[in-house]
């Protein structure tokens, strides 16, 4: 990030999002490694891909945020193993923070506290225009998180069967369970004993939704869905907006209503 400046006027920074060629490569190329150390501001999530995580490690830019300190990330895999996973399976699942914090609106204020802070040490000109934006900020996510904490209020304890593991922050929040038929890679295909597991569950909590995810096939969803006689449902994990529904005027507030009325709709609730 660089912010754009003149000898009369300030507009905002200049956003660059490198993009290596998958999540798991190891290195960026050496002009985005380039680009890392000399912008003005980094923000990333450490854990999430190696190649940005080597990018900052090489170049140590001056300013920087690392979303997973400020969101303090945790772990969301099961304690125990599903039935037919490898003990190297679980293994490599357990040690695996969950990246989704932005699916708690609290944790997604507190990055943005950290941002603006590091933007007003960046650009202390302009250091009350970051306060007040993260201040308004706040205050809108806090509406949305009471959003959810009344609309869920119900709702506590209740099983939220989804795809993958993507929504443990948001169950967490709002006092629900989080079921994923897979886990943490949405990739990932869930073993016949582990879909077993499903259908015992649905049946003895009586659950009538299983949720699918948009940017992932819902085929596995909606086949155990169709298979148990329940209903199937869509939530958004926000990680990634398609332009034409940014164009309609879609926000992650927006998208994040419609996560709480698809649980309001589908969980089983007092």
């Amino acid at each position: 990030m660089s912010p754009s400046r003149s000898a009369e006027t300030w507009s905002p920074w200049t956003i660059s999002r490198p993009r290596p060629p998958s999540r798991t490569t190891s290195s960026f190329s050496p002009a985005q490694v380039r680009e890392v150390g000399t912008a003005d501001l980094v923000v990333y999530l450490s854990g999430f891909q190696n190649a940005v995580d080597e990018a900052v490690d090489a170049r140590a830019p001056e300013h920087v945020v690392d979303a997973a300190d400020a969101a303090e990330l945790v772990e969301h895999a099961e304690e125990e193993g599903h039935e037919g996973e490898t003990e190297e399976e679980h293994a490599e699942e357990e040690g695996a923070a969950d990246p989704h914090f932005w699916l708690d609106p609290s944790r997604l204020a507190a990055v943005g506290q950290a941002v603006a802070e590091e933007l007003a040490a960046t650009d202390p000109e302009h250091a009350d225009e970051y306060a007040d934006g993260a201040l308004r900020l706040g205050q809108r996510l806090d509406e949305l998180d009471q959003e959810f904490a009344d609309g869920l209020a119900a709702c506590q304890g209740a099983a939220l069967v989804t795809s993958h593991d993507a929504f443990g922050y948001l169950a967490d929040r709002y006092a629900l369970e989080q079921v994923g038929i897979s886990g943490l890679d949405p990739e990932a295909e869930p073993s016949p004993a582990r879909l077993r597991e499903i259908g015992d569950l649905v049946e003895q909590r009586g659950i009538k939704t299983l949720y699918s995810e948009t940017l992932v096939s819902p085929k596995v969803t909606e086949t155990l869905a169709s298979d148990l006689g329940v209903d199937t449902a869509v939530l958004d994990p926000l990680e990634g907006l398609p332009e034409e529904d940014m164009a309609a005027g879609d926000d992650y507030v927006t998208v994040m209503q419609a996560n709480l009325a698809a649980l309001e709709e589908g969980l089983v609730c007092e």
